[in-house]
């Protein structure tokens, strides 16, 4: 299994919108690429803002969702929810 993890780092004077990171964007991510569901951090303590994790069957599956055309337009929505660069993580799950 491979997780997508996706971090959003603090950052002084940077706007996030949670309601519509997890109610717009999450939804948004998870039906262009296939998926049924995400694990949506929201940081109370820490280096990160917010984060989600994502799931994929392998790096082919991971690679095949993130080659979908849709993928552009997940990525533009980040700019209606936050001004915060995204940092992202690819793993393992042992």
């Amino acid at each position: 299994m491979i997780r997508l993890s996706v971090l959003y780092p603090k950052t002084e004077g940077a706007s996030f919108d949670h309601d519509y990171y997890a109610n717009s964007h999450v939804p948004l991510a998870l039906s262009t690429w296939g998926l049924t569901s995400a694990e949506i951090d929201k940081g109370i303590n820490g280096p990160y803002e917010a984060a989600v994790h994502f799931t994929f069957e392998s790096m082919d599956a991971m690679a095949a969702a993130m080659g979908n055309e849709g993928t552009a337009a997940v990525q533009a929505d980040v700019a209606n929810y936050t001004t915060i660069v995204p940092e992202m993580q690819v793993s393992e799950i042992v």
